[in-house]
């Protein structure tokens, strides 16, 4: 196994009970900076922790807290959400979100919680439908913030707008939004990083990049069939019979009454055919 796809599964083990959320984002971008100083960068986000953690008085309120953390980030160092570019893949790539200062929601939520977790905030990830959000319990119920549009705090009425955009109105008006907003733990958040990498990457049709992120998932949610379909699928566009085989009568042992079944076992059928010529 390649030894940076090696690094990334000892980082996201299954059997590990916590996991490092900015180094395994960091291991992710490694497919396309396999030279990436993930130690070096990972000092870099201390010390922009370590900044302004001196600034701040030690009796300084969660809000105050916030607020500085806010103007740290968004106004002096000048971070910003990429709006124009939500699919230039190096918005998903948190070295280059930290070199060039502009991201994606999901991104900059993960800078956002690492620098604020540094300073005693007690952040956490919302995996909300189409943008990547954080919360804070404070005196009185949470914050749900926002560190795509500068950390801005929103109501119920702006996450009711926002979902609407995904569910219809209806919908949007009567779905519980505490189910919604339940927090997002390293590992969920990881995939839905590699998610939107995947979903990239497959929309350009570059298969070998796709098959980079695939790899990552699949060390990631090794339970998850799904993943493996997919990786199989890939495999079999690329030629490569035998993984694909292997990955597709994964998925259909495990998922014998999926609704892609059919079209699942006539891949299988397919590729097992060209690995026994291979062989």
């Amino acid at each position: 196994m390649d030894p940076n796809l090696q690094r990334f599964r000892d980082a996201v083990a299954p059997e590990r009970v916590k996991i490092n959320l900015c180094e395994a984002a960091l291991l992710c971008a490694q497919d396309t900076y396999p030279d990436l100083d993930v130690s070096g960068t990972l000092r870099r986000i201390e010390e922009l922790a370590e900044v302004l953690k001196r600034r701040l008085p030690p009796d300084f309120s969660t809000t105050h807290r916030l607020l500085a953390l806010n103007n740290y980030l968004f106004r002096e160092l000048g971070f910003s959400g990429d709006a124009d570019n939500n699919y230039d893949p190096r918005n998903s790539f948190l070295n280059d979100v930290l070199m060039r200062k502009t991201g994606i929601p999901i991104t900059l939520s993960i800078l956002y919680i690492e620098i604020g977790q540094r300073l005693g905030l007690k952040l956490r990830g919302v995996s909300f439908p189409g943008h990547f959000l954080v919360k804070i319990r404070v005196t009185g119920g949470e914050l749900v913030l926002d560190p795509f549009s500068g950390g801005r705090s929103l109501s119920e009425e702006d996450l009711r707008e926002r979902l609407a955009r995904f569910t219809g109105e209806d919908a949007a008006q009567t779905l519980p939004l505490e189910d919604l907003l339940e927090s997002a733990g390293p590992r969920q958040i990881l995939a839905r990083l590699l998610r939107n990498l995947k979903a990239i990457y497959l929309e350009a049709k570059d298969l070998d990049r796709a098959l980079g992120v695939m790899n990552r998932l699949v060390l990631l949610l090794p339970e998850v069939p799904k993943e493996r379909r997919d990786r199989g699928m890939v495999f079999a566009q690329l030629e490569c019979p035998r993984a694909a085989a292997d990955d597709l009568g994964f998925y259909a042992r495990q998922c014998p009454t999926a609704e892609d079944a059919e079209k699942v076992a006539a891949q299988l059928a397919a590729v097992t055919i060209s690995a026994a010529r291979l062989n």
